[in-house]
């Protein structure tokens, strides 16, 4: 009888070591871009990149000339945000890419001139 109580345990304990294995390998973190290839995809696309200093200085000018989008989880972005961004969490699946594209165009409204920033 003993036996099986250290069987089960056993079994038990190496679940829940492969579930936080599993969860850790889960919310690591996305392999880092390199710049050049950053630059070489907004050239390709059409979009024009800006320092974070040219985007400091419009923002002190105008805050208003920018759309500030905060990228991150609802939780991340209640913790702490610019002010005046934002929240379009941009998630990796079909249904998250669709739901940003439909939110961004209510965000852009009329003025398609405006500076948008992600972060």
């Amino acid at each position: 009888m003993m036996a099986i109580y250290l069987v089960l345990l056993a079994l038990i304990t190496a679940v829940l070591l492969a579930a936080g294995w599993w969860r850790r390998r889960a919310t690591s973190r996305p392999q880092e871009v390199e710049w050049p290839e950053v630059m070489a995809q907004a050239a390709a696309r059409g979009y024009r990149l800006i320092s974070t200093g040219e985007m400091a200085e419009r923002y002190q000018q105008d805050p208003q000339s920018l759309l500030l989008v905060d990228t991150r989880v609802p939780a991340e972005y209640q913790a702490g945000h610019i002010r005046g961004a934002v929240n379009l969490p941009l998630t990796p699946t079909w249904w998250g890419r669709w739901r940003s594209r439909r939110l961004m165009g209510a965000l852009l409204g009329a003025n398609k001139k405006r500076l948008v920033v992600f972060y």
